[in-house]
């Protein structure tokens, strides 16, 4: 059996809801109730009882239906695993300067072992990038609770459950904010840098840190791969620098549209930025 999320992973979140579990209904969260997003990330003191609490987010009722059918149903090739089918909170240390934003786990991907960008090719090439600038302990992701370290990074998603096709609605997409903004918050004593990976990512990240207290220009910036913008902060705080990359799914990387030197180059840059030291070019 292959290598699965347990209760001792380094998240430490507990086991996955049961899709058939009937104490767990599929029903809208009013925005003014009190397991809303905006109210549960809010009541979040630090970045472990956010992770925590993510994990418990029942707030979208068709990613909730789409991510536990994923566990029911599984591929051929994952028949034996026990299914995560929970939304994915972030991964890296609580004091990371670089921050890097997908888009939403992948049904068969972290929706299945528990941590993000975990399980697919996406994952594949960032991690192995990430080893080679010497910003993770290891080349490759498997699990949660796998051993991998990242070093002054962290990675994150707007979008915490796994959407049907990889496209979340707008609504998923600001329901979910919360959940980011109150991230981003926490993480404002060190973070000096963030990686777009994609237009979804750039979209969805302006609101979100401008909320965090960084000031936006206007108008807004666009995305592009390489596009760098300095976010000053609204308090006279530590600058934001934002970079964008074109996101590592197979669609772009396959095409060669991204090749693992442009995913590095900006991977380097923005480390660079944030105080972190990666590795030189070979």
């Amino acid at each position: 059996m292959p290598d699965q999320p347990t209760s001792a992973d380094a998240a430490s979140i507990g086991h996955p809801v049961r899709p058939e579990d009937p104490k767990h209904p599929v029903d809208p969260v009013d925005p003014e109730h009190p397991e809303h997003p905006a109210f549960a990330a809010a009541a979040s003191a630090g970045l472990a009882g956010l992770d925590t609490s993510v994990t418990d987010c029942r707030a979208c009722p068709r990613l909730v239906s789409w991510r536990e059918e994923a566990a029911r149903t599984r591929r051929k090739s994952y028949l034996d695993w026990d299914y995560w089918a929970r939304p994915i909170p972030g991964f890296g240390p609580p004091d990371a300067s670089l921050v890097l934003v997908g888009l939403a786990p992948a049904a068969h991907g972290a929706n299945r072992t528990g941590r993000i960008f975990t399980g697919d090719p996406s994952g594949d090439l960032l991690y192995a990038e990430l080893h080679r600038l010497g910003l993770a302990n290891r080349p490759e992701s498997v699990r949660a609770g796998d051993g991998l370290e990242l070093y002054g990074v962290r990675i994150t998603d707007p979008v915490r459950c796994a959407p049907p096709d990889n496209r979340p609605t707008t609504l998923e997409r600001d329901t979910c904010r919360p959940w980011i903004t109150r991230e981003l918050v926490l993480l404002r004593p060190s973070v000096r840098a963030v990686v777009a990976l994609g237009g979804f990512a750039w979209q969805a990240l302006l609101p979100a840190l401008g909320a965090a207290g960084w000031q936006l220009p206007r108008p807004r910036p666009v995305f592009g791969h390489g596009a760098h913008v300095s976010l000053p902060a609204a308090d006279g705080g530590a600058a934001l620098e934002l970079y964008g990359c074109y996101h590592v799914s197979p669609r772009n990387t396959y095409t060669g549209r991204l090749t693992p030197l442009m995913l590095r180059e900006v991977l380097r840059a923005a480390a660079l930025t944030a105080g972190l030291a990666p590795a030189p070019e070979d």
